[in-house]
């Protein structure tokens, strides 16, 4: 079949005004996402000082605030890519102490940390992580994942509280008594829970927003001292 020249404009006119009003429009969230990331303080902070993202200005302040990080500590990064808290804490524990990375994403090297790539919930991992520690446990513990957000509180918040926990059953696993963790969660359906079974866990539990944090997010950091060796 062979369309007229004016048949094919109309189509064209048609196909226009269809993306006009239907198609969703990328560039110009992106080109906004993309102008607010870069005026962002923290993120231009980052850059001159030598981070790999704002995230670590979020460690800095807990570590002013609770002094979680000491010389000879053995401490865990978990999703640490792309690997700004490991920046953070390997000149804190010095020489003697260790930094091991673990994330499920391919984290480039830093000298001085020691990198597991896996799920660090799985057998496999664990058990790389023991042979790594070589019979000793963990001073520090710190977690800045989330789940993959698709903007549905309802889906968000339970995957986000389950992922606290398998995080709380790693800690109680592999660290020593007396040691901490840290772990961000969102506030909402669970937290209550979360926040009283890792009191359980813990003599002392504090909740923390720090400056770095984006306005809009609803994240928070627990901030947990003194692994018991019973939980209460």
């Amino acid at each position: 079949m062979v369309y007229s020249s004016t048949e094919i404009t109309l189509v064209s006119v048609v196909v226009k005004c269809y993306q006009r009003t239907h198609m969703p429009k990328p560039k110009s969230s992106s080109r906004r996402w993309l102008d607010r990331h870069t005026k962002d303080p923290y993120v231009q902070r980052a850059q001159r000082e030598g981070y790999r993202s704002r995230a670590a200005y979020k460690l800095l302040e807990l570590q002013r605030r609770d002094k979680l990080i000491r010389p000879d500590m053995r401490v865990v990064d978990l999703g640490a890519a792309p690997g700004s808290w490991s920046q953070v804490i390997l000149p804190l524990v010095g020489r003697r102490g260790r930094v091991i990375a673990l994330d499920r994403l391919a984290l480039d090297p830093i000298p001085g940390v020691e990198i597991i790539q896996g799920d660090f919930h799985t057998d496999e991992v664990l058990s790389h992580l023991i042979d790594m520690l070589n019979g000793e446990s963990l001073d520090l513990v710190l977690s800045d994942m989330a789940p993959n957000v698709t903007g549905m509180k309802a889906i968000d918040q339970p995957r986000l509280i389950l992922l606290a926990e398998l995080v709380l059953e790693f800690t109680q696993s592999m660290l020593k008594p007396g040691g901490s963790m840290v772990v961000k969660v969102f506030h909402g359906e669970g937290f209550d829970e979360y926040l009283a079974a890792t009191r359980r866990s813990f003599r002392q539990v504090v909740s923390r927003k720090p400056e770095a944090s984006r306005s809009q997010s609803r994240e928070l950091y627990l901030v947990a001292k003194g692994l018991r060796v019973e939980p209460t």
